[in-house]
C-alpha cells in the first residue's frame, strides 16, 4: 500500500508540471452514455457517485468565460428537439450548421457542414473576422464558483475550443470537403484559417490572463488518419505553437487533446509549448505507447495510457497491460492514468474500482 501525502488535485498539478507526486492518479473518463447504461445497483448514479465509488481522481471543469461581440454580421444559434443549429450571417449571404443529438453517445453529430462552396467560404471569413470576444464578468464568477465546488478532488480544466484546421476537418466542411476545398481553392481556405486563429488568439489571451481553471484545453483530437504530417506542420505547429506561447507567458498551462492516432507526429509534438496531452491512446484504437511518448516527448505530461477496446476486457487482462507500459518507462513522472478516449459503457464499474486501485497501488519510480 502507497501512502498518500498529497490531495489528488496536487497530484495532477504535480504530474502536470513533472514534478515528484506521491502515487499515480487515476481518472476514468465517465459520461452521460456511460451513466445512461448502469442497471443494477449502480442504475440511476451519476457521474460523481460513480468516481466516488470507483476511487478516482476526476478532472473538473470550469466553463466558458467569453461573449462575442458582433458589429457586421450575426451568428445565431437555436436548439429544438434535439437539433442544434447554428446560422452565419453576413453581407455576402448566410449558410447555416447542424448537429444532431444522439442518445446512444450522449452526444452531438455534425449533419450539415456550413462550407458548401465558394459563396459560403466568404460567409464564414466574414462572421470570423468580425467575431470578437470580450470577458463575460458573470460567467467568470460561474467558473470560478465551479472550481471551488471541485475543490481538491483532481484538478480543473477550461477550454478555449480548437485551432483551425482540425475545426474546419470536424465542424466547417467535413473530412472529404475539408481536404478537396483546401486542394480546390487553398487561398480562400487559408484565409478563413487566419481569420479563425485572430479570433482564437483574442479568446487565448483573455483565458491566459483570467480563467481559473488549473489548465486549459485545445480540443484537438487530432490524428493521422483526418490530416497528414505536413498538413499538421504547415497549420497545426505554427497556430497552437502561439497559443501556447501566450499561455506559458501568462504562467498557464495548455494541455491539448487528442485522441487519434499520433505516432507520425511525435516529433512535430515534442516541439509544442504544451504541458500535457490528454487522450494518449494505445494500440489498436491510438497508435502510441506510453514510451513511445515518454521517448519522443520527455517533457510533457501524457494523460491516457490505455484504449476503449482495453476497457472492455477482465480487469486481469487491463492491469496486465498497463503493468507492461509503465514497467518499461524510466520514471513515472508526468503521468496521469485515464482511460485515453470516453469510458465505453461496456467497462464495468467493479473492473474500473479493481484497476484504479491496482493503479494507486504501483510502485511508481518518480
Amino acid at each position: 500500500m502507497v501512502q498518500e501525502t498529497m490531495t489528488p488535485r496536487q497530484r495532477w498539478l504535480g504530474a502536470l508540471d513533472m514534478q515528484p507526486i506521491d502515487r499515480l492518479p487515476f481518472w476514468p473518463k465517465i459520461e452521460g452514455a456511460y451513466c445512461a447504461a448502469r442497471t443494477g445497483r449502480f442504475g440511476g448514479m451519476d457521474v460523481p457517485a460513480l468516481h466516488e465509488f470507483i476511487g478516482a481522481e476526476p478532472q473538473g471543469w470550469a466553463g466558458e468565460i467569453v461573449r462575442e461581440v458582433r458589429t457586421s454580421t450575426t451568428v445565431e444559434r437555436s436548439r429544438d428537439n434535439g437539433t442544434l443549429r447554428t446560422v452565419f450571417r453576413s453581407p455576402r449571404g448566410q449558410t447555416e450548421q447542424v448537429y444532431q443529438w444522439d442518445p446512444g453517445s450522449h452526444s452531438w453529430h455534425p449533419v450539415v457542414f456550413p462550407a458548401r462552396d465558394r459563396e459560403s467560404l466568404g460567409v464564414l471569413i466574414d462572421c470570423y473576422r468580425d467575431g470578437g470576444a470580450e470577458l463575460d464578468r458573470d460567467a467568470l464568477e460561474q467558473a470560478r464558483s465551479q472550481g471551488r465546488a471541485h475543490g481538491e478532488r483532481g484538478a480543473v480544466a477550461g477550454n478555449i475550443g480548437e485551432s483551425p484546421l482540425m475545426h474546419w476537418v470536424e465542424h466547417l466542411a467535413g473530412v472529404e470537403n475539408a481536404h478537396y476545398f483546401l486542394a480546390d481553392w487553398p487561398d480562400l481556405v487559408e484565409e478563413l484559417f487566419e481569420a479563425m486563429h485572430a479570433d482564437l488568439l483574442r479568446r487565448t489571451a483573455i483565458y491566459a490572463e483570467h480563467h481559473p481553471a488549473d489548465f486549459i484545453y485545445l480540443t484537438e483530437n487530432t490524428s493521422t488518419t483526418l490530416i497528414s504530417p505536413d498538413q499538421y506542420r504547415r497549420y497545426c505547429s505554427r497556430h497552437i505553437g502561439e497559443y501556447g506561447r501566450i499561455m506559458r507567458q501568462a504562467g498557464r498551462r495548455l494541455v491539448l487533446h487528442m485522441c487519434g492516432k499520433l505516432r507520425g507526429l511525435l516529433d512535430q509534438l515534442a516541439e509544442v509549448p504544451a504541458a500535457g496531452f490528454e487522450a494518449f491512446t494505445s494500440p489498436t484504437v491510438g497508435d502510441t505507447r506510453l514510451i513511445d511518448g515518454r521517448t519522443a516527448c520527455p517533457s510533457i505530461c501524457l494523460i491516457g495510457g490505455t484504449n476503449a477496446w482495453l476497457w472492455t476486457r477482465p480487469a486481469e487482462q487491463i492491469i496486465a497491460e498497463l503493468q507492461r507500459d509503465l514497467d518499461a518507462l524510466a520514471h513515472h513522472r508526468g503521468l496521469v492514468v485515464t482511460s485515453a478516449g470516453v469510458m465505453p459503457p461496456a467497462a464495468e464499474p467493479e473492473t474500473i474500482r479493481r484497476v484504479c486501485q491496482w493503479v494507486h497501488d504501483y510502485p511508481a519510480r518518480m
